[in-house]
């Protein structure tokens, strides 16, 4: 098995345990990309949550994880509550994490799951997936 396959092994075996759907884990140039589809926000965070604590805070970059949430579970409906810039929607629930879409002020987007007390893993209209920063984004009542 591959050295970085070995070091993530707890992750990926919980993404199989979990009901991950179309797991696919390969390695390219040093990187370890794992692909796949969970089956709730819970078990998204729960793998970011494995993957935080076999790497604290992301720093080796040795791992591409593109995990969505199957279904869109329709959650409560959160207004973006930025000053009046756009928040950043991030890949990982991190600010080192890549930024994968930007919600608009005042944007209502659908929430999956919280992942932390800061970071909320949301969906926005257009179909953009991603931690937001929770302290930008209120219910909606």
């Amino acid at each position: 098995m591959a050295a970085l396959q070995d070091k993530y092994k707890e992750l990926i075996d919980a993404a199989q345990a979990a009901g991950t759907s179309n797991l696919k884990v390969n390695e390219l140039d040093g990187v370890l990309h794992i692909e796949g589809e969970a089956p709730t926000g819970a078990v998204k965070d729960q793998l970011w949550n494995i993957y935080g604590k076999i790497d604290p805070n992301f720093l080796t970059g040795d791992v591409v994880m593109n995990i969505n949430v199957a279904t869109a579970v329709a959650g409560a409906k959160l207004k973006v509550i930025t000053e009046s810039s756009n928040l950043n929607i991030r890949k990982g629930p991190g600010t080192d994490q890549p930024i994968v879409g930007k919600a608009a002020h005042n944007e209502i987007v659908s929430l999956i799951s919280k992942q932390s007390d800061q970071w909320w893993l949301i969906r926005t209209d257009a179909g953009e997936e991603g931690y937001a920063y929770a302290q930008y984004l209120q219910p909606v009542e």
